[in-house]
């Protein structure tokens, strides 16, 4: 039976498109806030019988959001829908995956409890630290990786002499993979942190940078502190061009103003801002 999409608040920017690439009716799921601050949702249509795809990017009022797509899975479910699904295009709860301090929650432990009411829970590039793939957490989980959507993306440039760089090795999955793809150079910088707004990043590796196009690929750009550090670091080689490609752009405390200032900043529509031009849609299709 075809999935049919219900669209949810943080995705009203991207659902329809992704219900295209599924060949998929869709719905946008009602959502209210009553005067105290509690969360109501409600179907428009029926969903007995149906095979329900959740979009939604947690970005923005992110506990909010969760409830929200909790509370439309168990009433679907409630109604008979025969199956739901989620596709996480902004996944949330990744960062504390362990106790750091005495006393704190493992978020993503919790959150994958709670995402258990799913059939199955895609998420497009989480951010993974510790934990190395995704069922680690979330036993119905899969990773889906924008990689080919960026490669895609960047041909349409029409780049010249392009160098891929990764700002720290975290990140390198990305530039290096793009790189392969295209059969392009790349590099990787190491950062070492000092802070949750404090960076220190150097670069490794002999090749030429001068004249190049550089493209820096990383999975978020949230402050912007590593991104500015990294691109303040390339401009030294005297490069022709820098791009910075975020799949995830939060662009927090004005980065995005502060970084357009020495590159062209480009992100992908997991999160809307006037930067994502770069369209996940397609990566609906890496979905059975």
């Amino acid at each position: 039976m075809a999935k049919e999409v219900i669209v949810c608040s943080g995705a009203k920017h991207i659902g329809k498109n992704i219900a295209k690439k599924f060949g998929a009716k869709f719905q946008i799921l009602t959502t209210k806030k009553f005067p105290d601050g509690e969360i109501c949702v409600k179907f428009e249509e029926d969903v007995r019988g149906k095979n329900l795809i959740f979009v939604q990017s947690f970005f923005g009022e992110i506990s909010d959001k969760i409830i929200e797509v909790l509370f439309a899975a168990y009433n679907a479910k409630d109604l008979g829908a025969k199956r739901i699904e989620l596709l996480s295009l902004y996944p949330p709860y990744f960062r504390q995956d362990k106790r750091f301090n005495s006393g704190e929650a493992i978020s993503i432990q919790i959150l994958g409890k709670l995402f258990e009411v799913f059939d199955k829970v895609y998420f497009v590039d989480p951010h993974l630290h510790r934990i190395k793939e995704v069922k680690e957490v979330f036993k119905k989980g899969e990773r889906l990786s924008s990689v080919n959507v960026l490669t895609n993306y960047i041909q349409k440039l029409k780049l010249k002499n392009p160098v891929f760089v990764g700002p720290d090795i975290e990140s390198d999955q990305w530039a290096q993979n793009v790189a392969i793809i295209l059969g392009k150079k790349h590099v990787i910088l190491r950062k070492k942190r000092l802070g949750d707004r404090k960076v220190q990043v150097k670069l490794d590796g002999g090749i030429d940078l001068k004249n190049k196009e550089l493209v820096i690929i990383d999975d978020i750009i949230s402050t912007g502190h590593t991104m500015l550090k990294t691109i303040k670091l390339l401009k030294k080689f005297k490069p022709k061009k820098i791009y910075c490609i975020a799949v995830h752009g939060l662009f927090l405390e004005n980065s995005l103003k502060k970084l357009s200032k020495y590159a062209e900043i480009l992100s992908t529509n997991t999160i809307p801002s006037k930067v994502s031009k770069i369209d996940i849609s397609g990566i609906a299709e890496e979905i059975k």
